[in-house]
């Protein structure tokens, strides 16, 4: 019996507290302005630097990567590649295009030395020597319209000729080219318009005949591509030697 009213005591007990509770719960609470907290801390106003989105035009900042618009070329590659596509097996359509790219690049290679040497050549027709050393344009003979043929050329005339109109270097130019003449006419070189100074001295044989030749050839080039005038004395010097070499090289 008395558990009994101990249990009944305890629900009692139970009930009230949650009675008291509920009532605490649905009272209306009232605050005054005392109550309300004012933040009085300073705010710092926040600026952006000038032009400060520079900064972030970079491709790291970049976040969606537009598909760049194919143009004519692109077009043009991709039809190549299909073509070679179709006669050699490639693994994937980019093994083809990178086939293409290369393929391209060497073509436009061999192209631009073509055209280099399509320019170098028209450069050395046209001046007869490789122009681009000095000391090679001087050891190259320049033959006129009327030099071209110098076994027909009558050299004691033009001589003459030369040195009373008071052209003496253009005198030794016919020197230098009679001495070929001579050279030419009893074997000791064969003539070719298109052959250099050192071309012949290849072909002497005589050591002797090479030292005079290698001399009158300085003479020749000191004096003719110098471009500057001789007075009398280096020209009766000069046309000595000549008129000296002329008889050696007559006999064969």
């Amino acid at each position: 019996m008395k558990r009994f009213l101990l249990i009944l005591f305890f629900i009692f007990c139970c009930n009230s507290s949650n009675a008291q509770d509920t009532l605490v719960k649905s009272g209306s609470v009232k605050y005054t302005e005392a109550d309300i907290y004012v933040d009085e801390d300073t705010i710092e106003k926040k600026t952006f630097e000038k032009n400060f989105k520079k900064e972030y035009t970079g491709n790291d900042f970049i976040y969606e990567q537009k598909t760049p618009e194919k143009n004519w070329w692109d077009h043009f590659k991709e039809w190549l590649a299909g073509i070679f596509r179709n006669i050699f097996s490639f693994k994937n359509p980019q093994a083809s295009l990178n086939f293409v790219a290369i393929l391209l690049k060497v073509l436009a290679a061999l192209i631009i030395i073509f055209v280099i040497y399509l320019i170098v050549k028209a450069l050395i027709n046209k001046e007869g020597q490789w122009i681009f050393s000095k000391e090679a344009k001087q050891k190259v003979i320049h033959y006129s319209d009327m030099e071209k043929n110098i076994h027909l050329l009558d050299f004691e005339k033009l001589i003459k000729e030369s040195i009373e109109s008071g052209e003496k270097r253009i005198a030794i130019r016919y020197y230098y080219l009679w001495l070929l003449k001579v050279m030419a006419k009893n074997h000791y070189i064969e003539w070719d318009i298109e052959k250099t100074n050192s071309d012949y001295l290849y072909e002497i044989k005589s050591p002797t005949h090479k030292e005079e030749f290698t001399y009158l050839s300085y003479l020749y080039n000191y004096i003719w591509y110098g471009e500057f005038e001789i007075d009398e004395t280096a020209f009766i010097k000069a046309e000595n030697k000549f008129k000296k070499s002329l008889k050696t090289f007559s006999h064969g």
